[in-house]
């Protein structure tokens, strides 16, 4: 049996838009402010949780919303079951849009939202992909359970409960459309640790305050402080003139408020993945104000941030840099800042994505010696490196619709960001970025090529039919 899988999605184009504009128009940002027994990520996660089941009851299938945390609903019939492991959440819009970041819109064929390309967009194409072999009905010898969570952009806290509460196994196989094409059949490990300060000041300026950073895997596009002491507006206005004009990337302002003086610097917001995309605002901040006289802890902090943290984004400065063959290097992300003044714990969240041949352990033991730093901690919830071979007939079966469908060679790929992928031993990414499409996860203005989305909807369609047919 031939199928045009491509022409079945051209049929469908108005309805998939449609369909995903829907679901972009949710914020499902995780707001701690709001959880609750109900709300386990606040509001907006549960909302597009909600909305996405009930699309897919509308269109014939059983969900399972799993206490809010995840749902899923299943395709076909048989002892193994492929898993296709999506997410609804996002990260924090930020400012810096050129559109409203919950209200979609195509510009010259590219569809800004958030969302958009991480990971709603890739979540449609691929559910539209199962639709169209649901539609023709079309005979299959395996199961597909299509799972959506409402925190991979967080802890993951969403998986660990489903995988505990759903009531049924694991798949045997199968992949999440949540990163690029042609593969991503390795990931390395991830783990965030917290460097902590104490919080004294000295010196003849005090650091009231520092704050930078939304997410541990976002780079930091803007950051604050407040100082105090012998210091005045004008005179901080006149040195970060000069900073700004030596140092263009960035953008930055001063402003007078009754616990000091507000100092800002703007830099731009990148996957914590590919730090060295982005501009990190708190590393350009502590840079500027290492030239004042801030004495004690507050130095600490800012030496640290500034002389070791900034512009190094595999860890050399700080002695964990480490390079495998076939995962690559040891990449860090400092991600999120906090200090006050008197807090006994002030934190700098350093995000790292790890090959095979180091760990968690190995690093904080090194970070353990960086001057200033009272203690360092691990986040509770990590990833190891993960990696299925290139000859598991999951990994050739999807290169080969891939290649079928670009008429281009596929590759294996090994990657610093976690998909739900690594969920499944025999697990990977797949789609639905194409090579050298202008990634934007993450960032302000985060678009998606509204074409590709069709291709990947194609390609997803003919993919999940050669894995269950």
């Amino acid at each position: 049996m031939t199928i045009n899988f491509k022409a079945e999605v051209d049929k469908r184009r108005d309805e998939l838009m449609k369909d995903l504009f829907s679901l972009l128009e949710i914020n499902s940002e995780r707001d701690d402010s709001q959880a609750d027994a109900q709300h386990p990520f606040g509001p907006g996660p549960v909302k597009a949780l909600e909305h996405f089941l009930a699309m897919a009851e509308r269109d014939g299938y059983t969900t399972e919303n799993i206490d809010n945390y995840a749902g899923h609903f299943e395709y076909g019939q048989g002892d193994e079951v492929l898993g296709i492991f999506a997410h609804l959440d996002v990260v924090p819009a930020g400012s810096g849009w050129r559109t409203d970041p919950y209200k979609p819109e195509v510009i010259d064929g590219q569809l800004y939202a958030r969302g958009s390309s991480d990971d709603k967009g890739p979540t449609m194409a691929c559910y539209y992909g199962l639709k169209i072999i649901k539609d023709l009905g079309l005979p299959v010898s395996k199961k597909v359970r299509f799972v959506v969570g409402t925190d991979e952009e967080s802890g993951w806290a969403d998986m660990d409960y489903y995988f505990q509460h759903a009531g049924v196994k694991a798949p045997d196989f199968g992949f999440s459309p949540d990163a690029e094409f042609p593969i991503i059949n390795g990931e390395k490990g991830n783990i965030t640790e917290y460097l902590h300060f104490a919080g004294t000041n000295a010196g003849a300026v005090q650091l009231r305050c520092f704050e930078g950073g939304l997410r541990e895997n976002m780079v930091p596009e803007s950051a604050a402080a407040v100082l105090a002491g012998n210091i005045d507006q004008q005179e901080l206005e006149d040195a970060l003139s000069l900073f700004l004009d030596a140092h263009p990337q960035v953008s930055g302002s001063v402003e007078a408020q009754t616990k000091g003086i507000r100092v800002e610097i703007i830099g731009k917001s990148a996957h914590g993945s590919t730090p060295q995309e982005g501009i990190n605002g708190a590393t350009y901040l502590a840079k500027f104000l290492i030239d004042f006289d801030i004495q004690g802890d507050a130095r600490a902090f800012l030496e640290v941030t500034a002389d070791l943290l900034h512009d190094d984004f595999q860890g050399q400065k700080l002695g964990v840099a480490y390079h495998d063959d076939r995962m690559g290097e040891l990449t860090m992300n400092a991600g999120v800042f906090q200090f006050k003044e008197g807090a006994e714990d002030n934190t700098i969240a350093l995000n790292f994505r790890y090959p095979q041949g180091t760990n968690p352990e190995t690093i904080q033991k090194v970070l353990e010696k960086l001057a200033g730093v009272t203690r360092v901690s691990l986040a509770e919830h990590g990833h190891t490196p993960h990696y299925v071979p290139m000859d598991d007939p999951l990994v050739e079966t999807l290169l080969s619709v891939y290649e079928k469908h670009t008429g281009l060679k596929g590759y294996e790929q090994v990657i610093g960001g976690g998909t739900f992928g690594r969920l499944l031993k025999r697990g990977v990414a797949f789609g639905a970025m194409f090579p050298d499409y202008e990634n934007t996860m993450h960032q302000a203005n985060e678009h998606t090529d509204v074409e590709d989305l069709y291709r990947a909807a194609a390609i997803y369609a003919e993919a999940i039919y050669e894995l269950i047919k």
